[in-house]
C-alpha cells in the first residue's frame, strides 16, 4: 500500500519525513493538515495521533507520529546501508547526531524561529532573542569545525544524521539574522542543495508564518 503522510508542507517536522521519502523514492500520498488546515483535533486524526500533532505516518496498518520515529521506521524498512547501516557502531554514530540534534540545534533554531520570525515585531523580545540566537550561532560554530573536510556530516555520503539538521539550514540562511562565518556548514548546505528531494520538500517558502504565532 502507498504511504500517508499527514502534514502541511511547510512544517519543518514534515519536511524532515518528506526529504527522507523523496530520496529513498517511496511512492507516497501527503495529506495536508495542521496550520491552516486544521483537521488536528478531528476524531479522525486523534484516532492516529492522540497527541494532536503533525507528522503522522501510515504504512498499510502501521501508524507512526514523532518525526525522528519515523525517520528511523523509514530508514530500518526502506533504506539502503548508508541510512541504516548493519553495523551498530556506525548507526550509533549517526543516531547520535540525530539526538544532539533534537535536544540542542533544533530547540535552539526554534526558539529564534518563534521568537523572532514568528512573533510579531511589537511583541518579540530582543533580549531573548539575543540570547537564544547565540546559542543557535554557537551550535552551529560546533558544527562547522566537525564537518571541516567533510561534505556530510558522517563524511563522503549523506546519512540519516544529516536530515534533521540538515533541514534547518534552508531557513537559518534565509531568515534576516546574525550569522558567524560558517565556511564548512554553508559548503554542507551547498551539497544539500543539489539534491532534488531537499529542494523539493526543504526549501518550501515560509513567508506566510512571519509574524504570526497562530494560524
Amino acid at each position: 500500500m502507498m504511504l500517508k503522510i499527514w502534514g502541511r508542507r511547510n512544517s519543518s517536522n514534515v519536511q524532515k519525513v518528506m526529504w527522507l521519502i523523496g530520496e529513498l523514492e517511496i511512492p507516497h500520498e501527503r495529506i495536508d493538515a495542521g496550520g491552516s488546515y486544521s483537521k488536528l483535533d478531528s476524531p479522525e486524526f486523534r484516532h492516529l495521533n492522540p497527541h494532536g500533532k503533525i507528522p503522522v505516518l501510515e504504512d498499510g496498518g502501521l501508524v507512526i507520529w514523532e518525526s525522528h520515529a519515523i525517520l528511523r521506521y523509514l530508514a530500518a524498512r526502506y533504506g539502503a546501508e548508508h541510512f541504516w547501516p548493519t553495523d551498530l557502531a556506525v548507526r550509533a554514530t549517526g543516531d547520535q547526531w540525530i539526538e544532539w540534534t533534537q535536544t540542542t540545534l533544533l530547540r535552539g533554531f526554534s526558539d529564534v524561529f518563534w521568537g523572532f520570525y514568528r512573533t510579531p515585531e511589537q511583541e518579540r523580545d530582543p533580549a531573548f532573542i539575543k540570547g537564544a540566537l547565540a546559542r543557535l550561532n554557537g551550535d552551529f560554530e560546533l558544527l562547522d569545525g566537525i564537518l571541516a573536510g567533510r561534505r556530510f556530516l558522517l563524511g563522503d555520503q549523506l546519512s540519516l544524521a544529516d536530515i534533521p539538521a540538515g533541514m534547518a539550514l534552508y531557513r537559518y540562511f534565509e531568515m534576516e539574522i546574525a550569522r558567524p562565518s560558517l565556511p564548512n556548514v554553508e559548503a554542507w548546505y551547498a551539497e544539500l542543495q543539489k539534491r532534488e528531494a531537499y529542494r523539493a520538500h526543504v526549501m518550501v517558502p515560509f513567508d506566510e508564518l512571519y509574524g504570526r504565532l497562530s494560524f
